[in-house]
């Protein structure tokens, strides 16, 4: 059993009343042990005390989650996105008892973040005595940690796991939720293959030209892209010839790094920093080295609503008829922005679904595969 709620209140005491109300009876009477919290900003100071009323009556004291720059949800009678109101979002489920393990945030100051977070998450998500098959991770990543991208492959490395998630912020410093109130790293969720589940991602770009080799590099900046100056390589890709219209495009145009060995031909997109004239450089938002492969991206409307439609029709034909629930993780630059009004992903959901129990939130990046993603959708339904 899975139920999701959600209410639009700057009272977190009547909006946990209201969400109660919604999933009917106590939730762990219902067989509900574990559950999902996301909270917009305007909510993130309350979350101690939203989480501890929500354990408190609801039976349920396992429960994951974060702020959001927004929060979404989807069940038979609601079907939303929100943003700068202040809402808050539950998803209630019924999963095997055993079959998952919360870890809290990783810590993340000084040089020995990455170690001591390393062994944070090895000794909280070390593969358990689980059935074969493939663990599930939801990571909630702290955007002020700097330590956060080796975290997440150390958590697929100890888990065994395919993660996705999302990076969260907020003007809170603890604005995770992992069994407990934390911020400052990585936190969330193991489940064992006990709990079956199905994703897929959904581009928000669309490639413009062939692949170029990178000829010239230093760490994020690009000197030359099949052997001609990378700017040049980039204004023929975007058909302007200056900078100063190309500077019309910022926003819509990024790099994108193709991932090895996969068979779809994916690919993550960083944003473009910057660019230099005299010398003929750009700067991307990710380290290359000489020989990596590269192309240039831009946000598409039209072809993101496209490939969406497309992901969740073959995630239909994967997850049968027997949905329990859903996650979805949208990157914050789409909703409205992209697709042009509001709720245009979670209706397309629902159509493809039905007004299955989701929730989910709008972030800074998403995860996926244990990759960082830009301008994606993550859907994972549990099945």
């Amino acid at each position: 059993m899975f139920t999701s709620a959600h209410a639009l209140t700057a009272d977190w005491k009547t909006g946990v009343d209201s969400c109660l109300a919604q999933l009917g009876q106590e939730p762990s009477s219902a067989g509900a042990n574990f559950g999902f919290l996301y909270v917009t900003e305007a909510l993130s100071s309350s979350l101690d005390f939203i989480l501890h009323d929500l354990r408190t009556r609801s039976g349920i004291s396992h429960w994951v989650g974060s702020t959001g720059l927004g929060v979404c949800i989807l069940n038979q009678s609601h079907c939303g996105e929100f943003f700068d109101d202040p809402t808050m979002v539950i998803m209630a489920a019924n999963v095997p008892p055993g079959s998952f393990t919360l870890f809290p945030a990783s810590d993340s100051s000084g040089d020995s973040g990455v170690d001591s977070g390393r062994q944070e998450i090895a000794s909280e998500t070390s593969k358990k005595d689980w059935p074969a098959g493939l663990p599930f991770v939801v990571a909630h990543v702290d955007t002020s940690n700097p330590n956060a991208l080796p975290l997440i492959e150390d958590l697929a490395e100890s888990t065994g796991g395919f993660v996705v998630g999302g990076l969260t912020s907020s003007e809170t410093q603890n604005h995770q939720v992992a069994g407990t109130v934390t911020g400052g790293g990585v936190s969330g969720v193991v489940f064992s293959p006990d709990v079956p589940v199905v994703t897929s991602l959904s581009q928000g770009c669309q490639p413009m030209g062939p692949l170029h080799t990178v000829s010239r590099s230093t760490n994020n900046l690009i000197f030359e892209l099949d052997n001609q100056p990378a700017l040049d390589v980039l204004l023929g890709a975007c058909e302007v010839d200056s900078v100063l219209a190309l500077r019309d495009l910022a926003g819509d145009v990024h790099a994108a790094l193709p991932v090895a060995g996969s068979d779809t031909a994916d690919y993550v997109v960083r944003n473009l920093i910057g660019v230099d004239e005299d010398h003929g450089v750009v700067a991307i938002g990710a380290p290359v080295q000489d020989g990596d492969t590269i192309m240039f991206v831009r946000r598409d409307s039209q072809a993101a609503r496209n490939d969406l439609r497309q992901s969740f029709q073959k995630l239909k034909s994967r997850a049968g008829d027997h949905i329990k629930g859903g996650l979805y993780i949208s990157c914050i630059a789409r909703g409205s922005h992209m697709f042009g009004r509001q709720n245009a992903e979670l209706e397309l959901i629902r159509d493809i679904f039905g007004g299955i129990p989701l929730v989910g939130l709008y972030a800074n990046g998403e995860i996926s595969n244990n990759r960082l993603y830009s301008y994606t959708g993550v859907l994972t339904l549990f099945v």
